[in-house]
Parts: C-alpha cells; sequence; structure tokens
C-alpha cells in the first residue's frame, strides 16, 4: 500500500519553500500526496513564531490532530519550522500524540527521522542548526505551475528588537550562485515564467563563485538575469540597511528583474526604529526610496509597517503617516506590534493598549488603501505587460494575471492564455486590482514569455 502525507504550511515564503522541500524528500521515497489529513499516514505542520496569531493557530489545529491519532495510532504527527525549532520541549509536553520535531536548519535529516518513527515508533527530535543546511539532490514539490519560490540564503544576522526569527533560523549562509542558477534554468526549461529568490535578508547574501569570486545580491541578479533570458525574477525580502547601488543598479540594468522593491519601514519614526535596532533613521530611508525612483522611476515600492510598537507615541505614529504619504506605497502589510519572548523588545516597558493599537491600526489601513487606490487609478488607460497565471478566482470566464511591478490584473480571455506575457490595457481600477483586457486576437499573438505562493501562508516578511 502506498503511504500518504499531507503538510500544511502556516506563514513567509521561507516556510512555503521549506515544505516544498520536504515533499520532494518524502515524495522521493515513494509517498504520495493525501487529499486531506483524514487519508494521510503522515502529517505535517511548517509552523511560524513571527507573530502571535499565526503560532496560536498552528497550536489549536494540533490539538484537533489528536482525534485523527487515536482513530489511527499508526498516523505520524509532525511539527516543523520555526515553532518546532523555538519550542520543541513545550510542543512534546503539550501535545503527545506528536510523533516528531524538526527544526528550521534540520530539513536534510527528514528522510532519516521519519525511517526511524515508522520502524521503532519513538518520538524523534532535531533542532540542529546545521552549518550547510540546503538540501542536496533532492527535487521540490513546487505548489504553483508557473511560479516558483528560489532559495538563496538561509538565517539573518540582523537583530532587530522585536523579531525571534535570528533565534529560530541561525546565521546567514549563502547558496553557491551556480546551484542558484541551474535551479532557475531547470524551472525555465520546465515552463516557469516567474521565480521569486527568497531569504530572510536577500541583499544579505554573499555567495562565492566557482572560481573564488565573491557575488553579492546585485551581481546575483545579473547573472540570473542573463543565464534566464524570457524569466521574470523577483526577490524577497530585502532589508532598508542593505539595498544599495549595487542592487539598484541591476534592477535598472536587468531585463529580466522586475522593478518591484519590497523595502520593509516598520516605523516613520527615527526613535522607534532606534528601539527597534533596525540600523537606518527615517531621513535615510527616504533618500534610499529618492535613489530607487531615480533609478528606475516606474519601479513599484511595498512596504511593512508595525503600529503600536512599545512606548510609540502619537507623535512618532504621525510620523509613520507622514512617510507613508510621502513615499506613497503600491501596496503595504500592515501589523499590530505582537510580543515575542525571547526578544529585546517583549522584555521592553510600555506596552500600548490594544485598543490603541487597533485604532492606529485601523487609521494607517484606510490611509493606505486610499493612496493605493489613487495610483491605480492613475493606471487606466495605459498599457501594461502581464503574464496570464491562471483562472480568476472569484470571476468565472476571466483570468488572473500580474504586471512587472506585481499588480493583480483581473482579464476576461480564454484558459489557454495562462502562461502567455502580452500586453493589456488597464479599463478600471480598486486599491487591489486592476481590470483590463487585450487586444482583439491577443491569444493567436501573444508568446510565452515570460510570473507568491500555497497552505495557510501569508506574505509576511521578516526584514
Amino acid at each position: 500500500m502506498t503511504l500518504k502525507y499531507h503538510i500544511t504550511t502556516f506563514g513567509c515564503q521561507m516556510n512555503v519553500y521549506d515544505s516544498e522541500m520536504m515533499e520532494g524528500i518524502i515524495a522521493s521515497r515513494g509517498w504520495e500526496r493525501a487529499a486531506s489529513e483524514a487519508d494521510a499516514d503522515l502529517i505535517l505542520y511548517n509552523t511560524c513564531v513571527v507573530r502571535e496569531g499565526a503560532e496560536q493557530r498552528a497550536m489549536g489545529r494540533l490539538a484537533q490532530l489528536a482525534a485523527l491519532k487515536r482513530a489511527n495510532p499508526a498516523l505520524v504527527v509532525g511539527v516543523t519550522g520555526c515553532m518546532a525549532q523555538k519550542e520543541a520541549e513545550r510542543l512534546f509536553e503539550a501535545l503527545p500524540h506528536l510523533d516528531l520535531i524538526l527544526g528550521t536548519r534540520a530539513i536534510p535529516r527528514l528522510g532519516p527521522m521519519l525511517d526511524r518513527v515508522l520502524a521503532t515508533g519513538e518520538r524523534q527530535v532535531c533542532t540542529e542548526i546545521l552549518d550547510d543546511s540546503f538540501v542536496a539532490d533532492v527535487v521540490p514539490i513546487r505548489q504553483r505551475p508557473l511560479k516558483a519560490l528560489v532559495n538563496i540564503i538561509l538565517g539573518c544576522n540582523k537583530n532587530c528588537s522585536y523579531c525571534i526569527v535570528p533565534q529560530t533560523r541561525g546565521r546567514e549562509v549563502s547558496q553557491a550562485p551556480e546551484k542558484i542558477i541551474a535551479e532557475a534554468r531547470t524551472l525555465a526549461e520546465h515552463g516557469y515564467k516567474e521565480i521569486t529568490l527568497v531569504g530572510q535578508n536577500v541583499n544579505s547574501y554573499k555567495g562565492i563563485g566557482e572560481s573564488g569570486e565573491p557575488v553579492d545580491f546585485g551581481g546575483l541578479l545579473r547573472r540570473v538575469s542573463a543565464a534566464c533570458p524570457g524569466l521574470r525574477i523577483r526577490y524577497i525580502t530585502s532589508h532598508p540597511r542593505d539595498c544599495n547601488e549595487a542592487h539598484i543598479s541591476a534592477v535598472a540594468e536587468s531585463s529580466g528583474v522586475c522593478e518591484n522593491f519590497h523595502l520593509p519601514v516598520q516605523s516613520g519614526s527615527t526613535r522607534v526604529l532606534r528601539k527597534m535596532y533596525r540600523g537606518y533613521s527615517r531621513e535615510r530611508y527616504l533618500h534610499l526610496i529618492d535613489r530607487v525612483r531615480s533609478a528606475i522611476p516606474d519601479a513599484t515600492l511595498s512596504t511593512d509597517i508595525i503600529v503600536g510598537f512599545p512606548t510609540e507615541t502619537e507623535d512618532d505614529f504621525r510620523e509613520t503617516m507622514s512617510l507613508m504619504e510621502a513615499v506613497r506605497f503600491d501596496s503595504a502589510y500592515m501589523y499590530m506590534y505582537s510580543p515575542r519572548s525571547g526578544t529585546r523588545a517583549a522584555a521592553d516597558h510600555g506596552e500600548l493598549s490594544i485598543e490603541v493599537k487597533k485604532a492606529r491600526l485601523a487609521e494607517l489601513i484606510e490611509r493606505q488603501e486610499a493612496i493605493q487606490a489613487e495610483i491605480n487609478r492613475n493606471l487606466i488607460g495605459t498599457r501594461v505587460e502581464v503574464v496570464v497565471e491562471d483562472n480568476a478566482p472569484r470571476t468565472p470566464g476571466d483570468l488572473l494575471a500580474r504586471t512587472r511591478g506585481d499588480k493583480m490584473v483581473i482579464i476576461p480571455g480564454p484558459a489557454d492564455w495562462i502562461g502567455r506575457l502580452m500586453e493589456v490595457e488597464i479599463t478600471d481600477a480598486n486599491g487591489h486590482t486592476l481590470h483590463a483586457r487585450a487586444d482583439q486576437g491577443a491569444g493567436d499573438g501573444a508568446r510565452n514569455g515570460s510570473i507568491s505562493v500555497g497552505g495557510e501562508t501569508s506574505l509576511s516578511h521578516c526584514s
């Protein structure tokens, strides 16, 4: 009988990529993907602890698996990811039906650990931070047919006072540029239209080329773009402190690299940024935005913002609002501060009330959505290049496409346009979506050219 597995992914793109690698490891042993948890012989939850909500959801779902384990004692239940790395001992105590705990940098250990659980029934745990935990000779099971993630760097060397990731992901280790290029080429050869280079902080990338030469992130972008003509290249996520001229010029001068910069500002107040240990000021961030726009006038900008950080005053919050007005982000991921045990900020006095945090977040979201709508409405009547990704999820007969600037576009058209690169005219817009039409006969003339990923995931970023 063929054994079956089911993986649920919480959190960021790094977790999505890790889940794809774990699927590759499990599938290489002859297992098949189960349609549901009820049909599975192995259930893995790949978890996140960046925010309290994701951790609570994972714990609640894991607790519910006890009923499946009672009904099927042979079922193997495991936890991977950041919560496994941080809370291994507590998880085994709180969830006696767990069989396997695998840390963030121990994925190469998954196969042997699974074998031991099946052979002996003994619980297995590994939270070792392997020096080189890039999984070799494993073909990941991709979640999407046209877009794929490519991991370029593990870990994070930053010490942001609110972030637990350096403790759960370890120090930075960069993948060799030749391996990244080889993976990108293979994806292009198999019909993928877009790759996203992923890491906790991609522009900290420090690779070593096969001739021993150092390769920074800008150099990597140039190499991947030159090696894979026609492939769209994105990356996530960038730390503003490390975004430099080499990075910006590589985007400006590499035809395959999309003109979208995700630069998490977190706060518009220099005082709060200092307490966050971000390593830049409000003024330095705004100067960076000016450099990006000077080099690439049509670049789109997105960000992360935390409101309600400990001791944040009304004046601090107003500085965040004014920065948002000054930059006019195309999109933003906005959150209330969530204390994480083990971080410097969690021990800080000056925690704000939930009412204040909610009110500030609501005001921020309302203004950002208005800005997004204004930006998008200004695109009505323009022509943009898109890759058609899929059928539109909410409007039958329409297709979902995406611009180089990472804006979602809905266009009417046949399903055989999926995977095609085409030019469309924007006809309508709101804060989150553009609507467009393709020229008559676009399906015949569209070329197969050169486009973020699945589970319970969100575009939560660590930089």
